[in-house]
């Protein structure tokens, strides 16, 4: 698998200057690619070319001597590319853990709004039936004082005669 870095984010890897890594790429010893015109880098192909090698095998820049095996600079650069790897990874998941969350809080609210609706109209609902009790209420009231005065006038009325 081929891992790709920033042009940036090479030169600060390998510590080296902007320049000095154009000219790199010039001479093609850096394998790039260019996506939304940003210049991507090689990061396992690239970090052998920075690193001196004499003979075939890779050297410490202080030192003239040659490292057995797998060099440290080799399996450091491999370290921070895989932890890079992982951190873009962790990065991914906790935006789809955001995304997820923010989709259920979305539909919750969207919930919430339907109840809250449902509510007001029976607010409305039991207003109006509230009102309906109360004018048949006063009608009642209304209606039981007319007769208890009609009953009055004829006791009077009776009790007169």
């Amino acid at each position: 698998m081929k891992t790709y870095l920033a042009i940036d984010e090479f030169c600060q890897l390998v510590h080296l200057k902007r320049e000095v890594v154009d000219g790199m790429i010039e001479r093609g010893a850096l394998n790039t690619k260019v996506d939304n015109d940003v210049i991507y880098i090689e990061a396992n192909e690239g970090t052998m070319s920075v690193v001196p090698a004499h003979n075939g095998e890779i050297v410490a820049s202080t030192e003239q001597h040659a490292l057995p095996g797998e060099s440290f600079v080799e399996k450091t650069i491999g370290t921070i590319l895989n932890l890079h790897e992982k951190v873009l990874d962790a990065k991914d998941e906790t935006l789809d853990v955001l995304r997820n969350e923010n989709q259920f809080l979305k539909e919750a609210l969207y919930s919430m709004q339907e109840l809250y609706d449902e509510d007001r109209k029976t607010v409305e609902t039991l207003t109006t039936q509230l009102k309906n009790a109360q004018e048949e209420v006063e009608f009642l009231k209304r209606k039981y004082k007319l007769m208890w005065n009609k009953a009055i006038e004829n006791f009077n009325n009776k009790g007169n005669s």
